[in-house]
């Protein structure tokens, strides 16, 4: 026992190693973990306090406990047996293909990162890119929302920008759980997106068990009284205006809760903006005829060293006006009492209609509408008098006219348009540049249904 082993230094540096390693991972990695855990508990509890709809403990649960509880669900046990059979594979592969679903699927989430970054990264990219104005938003209706029903914010999607700005601007209400897509599958994009509780969404894939699996996921989620976000449309708009309804996410929110579960509240939010950064890169995929942007990362690196170029030489505007607008919120219970023979399209529909119904009307927007509406070139007072005919035909929408004046807006409006070269002067009057009348269509389009049919094209 007490005689001298020799041994090779390299063999004595690996032998403490493992020691050290085995230490760490018995004695201090738990204590840390627990110390953590419970400083973390602690800082919840107080955010709680301040917000509307307290983060709820689904969410707050291990990503790990939920993957396993995922994976080991009935339903989708069920799921994995049926793909093992009709694949001719052993189970136990269709269970770890099922298993990397989950892994890609459940998010991370972290109320620091949320609330001690993204939210300020949000609030200060918002201010910094646009003119941030607040639409309808009636306080008492969202405060008056059943506190144990699950709230799913149902937005148009516009611009990707729109997670930015509803993010920030329902801080002080919950945490949202937005679905997102492969776009932000991207490292080290995803770890950041994942830690904020968002949970990504393969839109092309059509296999039953990933369908299964997360489907399961977001009634759990619903179960759970997560607070949701979600864009009925399903993707960015490619003409501007409202899309129809996909029903993949609210069928799974609506189909997959339990029966005797909490009821979901439906809010209703409605984006605008005089800009849309992706604008000439979404009206160019409408006339291919498909959904691919071809963004390159050249460009989008350029766009923003203009910006900061122009912010160091002091000449830099913001992109004009981004208006964002809450409807009344929307029981389920209540329009299934109400409407027994609508069903999931009709949800859909009635949805859509309420998010259409609360769209912020801009100074771009009208501008825009207003030329394409027009039988030849317009004078400014000639322009001012179509903008204020179309205004007194939508008395119920949310207008802004900065500075409260109608000659101001117009010209805001004017002024965006013609520095991008979309419209052009000629003896005193304002016509659309030829090349870019697709764009303009596209803006347009944003406020073309409040006007319920009035337009002449």
């Amino acid at each position: 026992m007490g005689q001298t082993v020799d041994m090779p230094l390299w063999a004595l540096v690996l032998l403490v190693g493992f020691a050290a390693v085995t230490f760490a991972s018995h004695f201090l990695f738990p204590s840390v973990r627990w110390f953590l855990r419970r400083r973390l508990e602690r800082a919840v509890a107080r955010l709680n306090t301040r917000l509307q709809r307290p983060i709820e403990p689904f969410k707050l649960a291990r990503r790990y406990d939920m993957i396993q509880r995922l994976i080991y669900d009935p339903e989708v046990s069920r799921a994995i047996a049926a793909h093992a059979q009709a694949e001719g594979i052993p189970e136990n592969v269709a269970f770890e293909q099922a298993k990397r679903y989950a892994r890609e699927i459940v998010p991370s989430f972290s109320a620091t990162a949320y609330f001690g970054i993204a939210i300020k990264l949000a609030k200060w990219l918002s201010r910094s890119l646009y003119r941030v104005r607040l639409g309808h938003f009636d306080e008492e209706a969202l405060a008056a929302v059943d506190r144990e029903a699950t709230v799913v914010f149902v937005m148009n999607h516009r611009s990707n920008m729109d997670y930015v700005l509803v993010t920030w601007l329902a801080a002080e209400r919950s945490a949202l759980s937005y679905a997102v897509g492969e776009w932000a599958r991207v490292w080290p994009l995803s770890r950041l997106i994942k830690a904020m509780g968002a949970y990504f969404i393969r839109r092309k894939s059509r296999g039953d068990l990933y369908r299964r699996v997360l489907a399961r996921y977001v009634g759990m989620a619903t179960d759970g009284g997560v607070t949701q976000a979600m864009f009925p449309e399903g993707g960015l708009s490619l003409t501007g205006g409202l899309q129809p309804p996909k029903l993949g996410l609210l069928k799974y929110m609506v189909e997959e809760r339990s029966p005797d579960g909490r009821d979901v509240v439906f809010v209703p939010v409605a984006i605008n903006y005089d800009r849309v950064f992706e604008d000439r890169l979404l009206v160019a995929a409408a006339e291919a005829g498909g959904r691919r942007f071809p963004a390159r990362i050249s460009v989008v690196a350029g766009f923003v060293l203009r910006q900061v170029w122009l912010r160091l030489r002091r000449r830099y505007h913001r992109h004009g006006y981004a208006a964002v607008s809450f409807g009344a919120p929307m029981s389920l219970a209540e329009f299934e009492r109400d409407h027994p023979e609508a069903g999931l399209r009709g949800l859909a529909r009635a949805l859509m209609a309420r998010i259409g119904a609360e769209v912020p009307v801009l100074p771009v927007p009208l501008v825009a509408r207003a030329l394409m509406q027009a039988e030849g070139p317009l004078t400014r007072d000639a322009l001012d008098a179509a903008v204020a005919e179309m205004l007194g035909a939508v008395p119920r929408a949310h207008v802004h006219l900065p500075r409260k004046d109608l000659g101001y807006a117009a010209r805001f409006g004017i002024q965006v348009l013609r520095e991008r070269g979309m419209i052009e002067e000629r003896q005193g009057a304002f016509v659309i540049t030829e090349a870019e009348r697709p764009v303009v269509a596209y803006y347009a389009a944003s406020i073309d249904h409040l006007f319920c049919g009035r337009s002449r094209g």
